[in-house]
């Protein structure tokens, strides 16, 4: 019996043979190359339909050193932040002609993070994207900035030599908040921050203060969460009891604003008639809270776009200009100037009854 031998799979040659193009050709088309027309463009993926041609990723890597992936390293807490930022990385990667491989993180350990860079490495990734929430991985990618190039995903960090950052405008979104606060006419605004490692809520903080102290206003009300709802609600119940409550509070991320305004209706108070909220991120779905929260948009999808603009950038060419994208401050209904009716203080659940 003559033993079964499967039929060999199409290679790059039998697709250009049908196409009627050269092998460099169909390889322009596998590869995603922007300088190929329209009518080849189709003639080679015609023939690859046809045929049922499938490329080799592993051995085009071996041939040409490129394995046309994008390394991320990410956390894997569930939080919109990171996670919406490698939504849209992973977005642009594929747009580009770029797969991604993903490493998700529980806790930010330097051995650990050392070692999945090493790891990307011998892929032969092609470029490698952190997304650094926390402070103790800013200079980890220092080591590997010959190999592949890296970028930095970290608001206000201060990079390794030859480390790129890309990072939303986080201090100018907190500084167009209070701005909106202070322009509704409040005049005592607290803040309600996000972990201080996170350089997310370093760069938030900051600009709650800078933008405070830009029109002589006092930044004295100050309490902290871990980003999440629960902790949003704890800090407006500490807000309520140390009273008196002021008429408005920027709270770091849109998560900790809806825990402050359940605490705040739980105590009595509303929003905004009697305290107005602003929140960050503009998290779907804020739109439809009673009432919609006024909150800060990141343009995620144009920081993936930035990040791996920067990753595919030749070499000596210079450095894209900004580096930064713009946060947006998006108004809805739960701010509102500081007017307190007659039932103001009735309502107060700090004892105070002077009108304000």
């Amino acid at each position: 019996m003559v033993p079964f031998q499967r039929a060999r799979p199409p290679d790059l040659y039998d697709v250009a043979r049908l196409a009627g193009v050269s092998h460099q050709t169909v390889s322009r088309v596998v590869n995603h190359h922007p300088h190929v027309r329209v009518s080849t463009r189709h003639k080679v993926m015609t023939a690859i339909a046809e045929l049922g041609y499938r490329s080799n990723a592993a051995a085009r890597t071996l041939v040409t050193r490129r394995s046309n992936t994008i390394g991320v390293i990410t956390s894997a807490a569930p939080l919109w932040g990171p996670i919406g930022t490698l939504v849209a990385l992973e977005r642009a990667a594929r747009d580009t002609g770029f797969g991604v491989n993903v490493a998700g993180m529980a806790s930010i350990d330097p051995a650990v993070v050392d070692a999945t860079l090493r790891r990307f490495v011998d892929q032969g990734v092609d470029g490698i994207v952190v997304v650094a929430p926390e402070a103790a991985v800013s200079h980890i990618a220092e080591p590997f900035v010959t190999d592949v190039p890296v970028v930095l995903v970290a608001a206000g960090a201060e990079p390794a030599v030859g480390v790129q950052i890309a990072a939303v405008d986080q201090e100018g979104g907190a500084r167009a908040a209070v701005r909106h606060l202070v322009d509704l006419g409040h005049r005592e605004i607290a803040h309600i921050s996000g972990p201080e490692p996170w350089f997310d809520a370093t760069a938030r903080l900051r600009g709650w203060r800078r933008e405070l102290s830009a029109h002589d206003l006092p930044a004295e009300v100050l309490l902290s969460g871990d980003w999440s709802s629960a902790s949003g609600y704890a800090a407006g119940a500490r807000l309520i009891r140390r009273g008196p409550v002021p008429t408005a509070v920027f709270v770091a991320n849109d998560l900790m604003a809806i825990g402050v305004i359940k605490a705040l209706r739980h105590g009595g108070l509303r929003v905004p008639q009697d305290v107005s909220v602003v929140g960050f991120d503009d998290m779907p779905g804020v739109d439809f809270l009673a009432p919609s929260l006024t909150t800060v948009r990141q343009d995620l999808d144009a920081l993936g776009r930035l990040c791996i603009d920067m990753l595919t950038r030749e070499p000596g060419s210079p450095t894209a200009a900004p580096t930064t994208v713009p946060a947006a401050l998006v108004v809805r209904g739960s701010t509102a100037g500081p007017v307190r009716d007659a039932g103001w203080a009735a309502r107060r659940p700090d004892g105070h009854t002077e009108p304000r």
